[in-house]
């Protein structure tokens, strides 16, 4: 092939690239964007669980405590006196489950966390900083503040839109 021949080439190369970063960024805008009033999802107002994040709590045994937002939450343990900050880097053992007590996701293996707590679900960034390390939480979360409308399809299984969760928390270190 000659040299105008490669040239030609790469400017073809070039506008392939273009389209295809061009249709990447489309694409992750939509997925961004896929709970608005155009495809049907709508988040559940918090106020609209109440009644049965009450009624789960109760047959759970959950001593709850209802925070200005819609979380319940019982602390079991209160650790330290040192609580996390929304930036801090947080290692916890966890359990979660939808209300019907299907385990969605749990991590025994605190080193295999290190989540950021600004980067969590607001039933965590709202609960988490009552406790110190080596604390422990029971948390019920209005779906709002879990997944909302989206759910977590990348879930196992997967979470439906608009499910209220429920969760164990230990927290064993945070930085």
């Amino acid at each position: 092939m000659s040299l105008e021949g490669l040239n030609k080439n790469k400017g073809n190369m070039r506008g392939i690239l273009r389209w295809t970063g061009l249709l990447m960024i489309a694409g992750i805008f939509t997925l961004i964007s896929g709970c608005d009033k155009e495809n049907g999802c709508k988040s559940v107002p918090v106020e609209d669980e109440r009644a049965i994040l009450e009624a789960f709590n109760a047959s759970i045994g959950m001593n709850a405590t209802r925070h200005s937002t819609g979380v319940y939450y019982e602390i079991l343990e209160p650790g330290s006196d040192n609580k996390p900050k929304a930036a801090s880097t947080i290692y916890v053992k966890y359990k979660g489950t939808l209300l019907n007590g299907t385990v969605f996701d749990q991590q025994t293996n605190p080193g295999r966390t290190g989540f950021v707590l600004n980067n969590l679900i607001d039933g965590w960034k709202v609960t988490i900083p009552y406790i110190g390390k080596g604390g422990s939480i029971r948390i019920s979360v209005p779906s709002s503040l879990a997944y909302g409308c989206q759910g977590q399809p990348s879930a196992n299984p997967p979470i439906a839109p608009n499910s209220p969760l429920y969760f164990e928390i230990e927290l064993v270190d945070f930085f």
